[in-house]
């Protein structure tokens, strides 16, 4: 699962380094980009017990601000270990089916009340 590039960076865990939780649904462009900035990387999938939070990147404290670079131009989910955030976008999405979801039952209840009227 990890690329080879990822594989030969293990020494990055013995220098200076931060890590970087990046959402799975981000894996492939985020290290499409590391490796086309050429930006040495550590990933420890396979380490990891969970990947709930993301998957942990060990990134050189010198590379820094040309990974927050490529964070924000491709709009992808990162955080520390100390923030932990999700992806609101996906929150977002999955509000508005349950918002459907409800008014289309509200509806049918007022649907069935009027016939209910009518009716009887």
């Amino acid at each position: 699962m990890n690329t080879t590039l990822s594989k030969n960076n293990f020494d990055i865990k013995l220098k200076e380094h931060y890590k970087l939780y990046v959402l799975l649904k981000d894996k492939i462009i985020f290290e499409s980009e590391l490796e086309k900035s050429g930006i040495k990387y550590y990933a420890d999938i396979n380490e990891q017990p969970t990947i709930d939070s993301g998957i942990r990147y060990f990134l050189l404290d010198s590379d820094m601000q040309n990974v927050d670079r490529i964070v924000k131009e491709n709009g992808i989910v990162a955080n520390t270990e100390s923030n932990l955030i999700s992806d609101f976008r996906d929150e977002k999405k999955v509000m508005k089916l349950y918002v459907t979801v409800a008014g289309a039952v509200i509806g049918i209840i007022i649907l069935i009340a009027l016939i209910g009227k009518m009716i009887g």
